[in-house]
């Protein structure tokens, strides 16, 4: 099965998903709100994990290591550049960390009820955003505050928010499939994020690697997406384009995989769960 057609699959099974969204909406919310039952701060954490992350670094490097951004002058440049690159990653690594055990943790529905095995990727995606659109709303409060409010670039966050779930998406469909059969993906992955997570330009700049291995970093397929919310939420300039063109090639391909392997292994889970 070609790339083409694993993408007509795709879009196929979008479809029959969509008879499901009642389930998947309630689900997520269910889930959500479970997450934060018998807490005393509850959706608060939400809030305090990522914010006590970019405090932590904003002093060590800013303050302690005296790490300054390329040509910004700005006493609050640093920090806004660590939230608009912190609070995508942690979108991105929450849908990626949960997923390789979506499929085992719902094995006793998959097996008894006749649900789409979409739902389940779409479910933890939904939990995800919840949590991301408190954190990023905080995030445009302190950025009007400071009257660093980007104005019409803004509108760009959109497809590139788009872009980056459809990428998630696929690593997490395939991640899911693959540690129903091998249950070392999920352990190894937890440790691979935390690397992916320094060789991602968060925080620091990519000017400030060294010119002969940036063609390195060039190879992670965040970077783009992360580098452009940085110059829609620093620089307040509009993102180029151009570079997210290798960015939605590598996330077609890894949906079509993806689609691809729960096809050809989607009977054979059921059995394996």
């Amino acid at each position: 099965m070609g790339v083409k057609e694993a993408l007509f699959r795709f879009l196929g099974q979008i479809q029959i998903v969509w008879r499901y969204r009642d389930f998947v909406k309630s689900t997520v919310l269910r889930d959500f709100q479970a997450r934060y039952r018998n807490s005393v701060l509850g959706i608060a954490w939400t809030i305090l994990n990522p914010m006590a992350m970019i405090l932590i670094y904003t002093v060590i490097f800013s303050q302690v290591m005296q790490a300054r951004l390329p040509n910004s002058q700005s006493s609050f440049a640093y920090s806004i550049f660590l939230m608009a690159g912190i609070i995508p990653w942690n979108l991105f690594a929450d849908i990626l960390a949960r997923s390789p055990t979506i499929f085992i943790d719902n094995a006793h529905l998959i097996k008894k009820v006749s649900l789409p095995k979409l739902c389940f990727p779409l479910i933890v995606m939904g939990n995800s955003l919840l949590s991301f659109a408190i954190v990023f709303s905080l995030f445009l409060l302190v950025l009007l505050a400071l009257g660093q409010f980007p104005g019409a670039v803004f509108l760009a966050f959109i497809p590139v928010l788009l872009l980056q779930l459809f990428l998630a998406f696929g690593i997490a469909l395939c991640l899911a499939i693959l540690n129903v059969f091998f249950r070392d993906i999920g352990q190894f992955f937890s440790i691979f994020l935390q690397f992916w997570f320094w060789l991602t330009p968060i925080v620091y700049s990519l000017q400030m690697i060294p010119a002969h291995v940036q063609w390195l970093w060039q190879c992670n397929p965040i970077l783009p997406l992360i580098v452009a919310y940085q110059g829609i939420f620093l620089q307040h300039q509009w993102p180029d384009w151009g570079s997210l063109v290798p960015v939605c090639i590598v996330a077609l391909v890894i949906n079509a995989l993806a689609v691809r392997l729960l096809t050809m292994h989607g009977s054979e889970m059921v059995d394996e769960l």
